[in-house]
């Protein structure tokens, strides 16, 4: 049985929003499924996860739904960026860059370039 990484506070949120910069309106499924390939399917999302996320996300401005047809013809919530979300978007990622870079100092750091 595959174990999948615990996703840090907030990035998953980062990752919802840049899915739907990228692909356009997608549907919760197919959001999930996105992050899951994109992921090299380590991570797996669940309802329980990613929908009080996309809520939150609606309730903050940050994406809007509307109802439209799956691919398969049902009855599906589709989410978009807002502009709004835009700018979230480009302020995470902003901080999340600064963020990896502070963590990866510490993995190149040596004992003798403290002394």
């Amino acid at each position: 049985m595959k174990e999948t990484p615990d996703v840090l506070q907030g990035t998953l949120a980062l990752m919802v929003l840049k899915t739907l910069d990228v692909l356009g309106p997608q549907h919760g499924w197919g959001i999930a499924r996105r992050i899951e390939q994109i992921s090299g399917d380590i991570l797996a999302l669940n309802q329980g996860t990613l929908y009080p996320l996309l809520l939150k996300l609606e309730q903050e401005g940050a994406i809007e739904s509307e109802w439209g047809a799956s691919e398969n013809n049902r009855r599906a919530r589709f989410y978009r960026l807002t502009r709004a979300g835009r700018k979230l978007l480009e302020a995470e990622t902003r901080d999340w860059e600064q963020t990896a870079a502070i963590i990866a100092r510490f993995f190149e750091v040596k004992a003798e370039d403290l002394s």
